[in-house]
């Protein structure tokens, strides 16, 4: 397995901070921000598809 790249936290208001990564295998990764040992994976596609989402608010509760 690659090494994984975090980006920097976002933090929603009120909520948890949560930290997306990527490998360069193509994979994707979020976690809790402090917790990056413990995270979902899957495909970049995956995860741009959950954050388009988040974005059109049909997830804002996940965050």
């Amino acid at each position: 397995m690659s090494d994984i790249s975090w980006e920097a936290p976002f933090c929603a208001e009120a909520s948890s901070c949560f930290r997306i990564g990527t490998d360069d295998d193509g994979n994707a990764y979020i976690a809790v921000a402090g917790q990056e040992d413990n995270y979902l994976t899957d495909s970049r596609e995956a995860l741009r598809t959950m954050i388009r989402d988040i974005k059109a608010g049909k997830a804002d509760h996940l965050l």
